[in-house]
């Protein structure tokens, strides 16, 4: 096997053991015997226990961030493809949360480590809404002075929106398909557009 599926293979058990037993009750030693790999590789590639669960949240943000850029490059309306990255965004975020049981709870504990390993997910997020505004204010969709303060500003917007949507706090009962009209009026709004297209 090759060193990349290996250190796949073992951030996976590592996830699943976490997501079923909690970290604080997963050892180096559950997950060499998991993954079948013995302590020795285990060690090989990662030094403790805190870093193999750096190495799942970046894996699952790695998750989030391939399925960000597959609506990024749809061929859509640029205001179209801000609500499909908003949605999916915060649907991934949720099904994040949901599959991983028992983890969900070290990343609330654990934030500020989640916010250290999230940075370059967070910067990559911002640099994809800057491509799409810029997109948007070149076909005249949008008219928006500061694309980079926007693209902040989105973000931190989603953002601040993932635990409320994990909890289904934000107008529950209320179905996607409802939803959409009524974002897409404040992102239009926000994004000088006058009207729904």
């Amino acid at each position: 096997m090759s060193v990349s599926k290996t250190r796949t293979l073992l951030v996976d058990i590592a996830r699943q053991l976490f997501a079923k037993n909690g970290v604080g009750n997963t050892t180096m030693n559950d997950i060499a015997v998991a993954s079948k790999k013995g302590r020795r590789t285990l060690y090989t590639y990662f030094n403790s226990k805190e870093e193999i669960y750096t190495a799942v949240i970046e894996s699952e943000l790695d998750r989030l961030s391939d399925k960000l850029d597959e609506v990024a490059a749809r061929n859509m309306r640029p205001q179209d493809k801000i609500i499909e990255l908003i949605y999916t965004h915060l649907s991934m975020i949720r099904e994040t949360v949901v599959r991983n049981g028992n983890l969900r709870a070290e990343f609330f504990r654990n934030i500020w480590l989640v916010e250290k390993v999230r940075k370059k997910f967070d910067e990559e997020e911002i640099n994809m809404f800057r491509r799409v505004y810029t997109e948007g204010n070149l076909s005249g969709d949008f008219d928006i002075e500061n694309v980079e303060l926007v693209a902040d500003i989105t973000h931190y917007c989603i953002k601040g929106l993932e635990v409320p949507f994990i909890y289904n706090r934000i107008a529950p009962g209320l179905s996607e398909e409802d939803s959409k009209p009524l974002v897409a009026k404040v992102v239009y709004g926000a994004l000088g557009k006058n009207k729904i297209l």
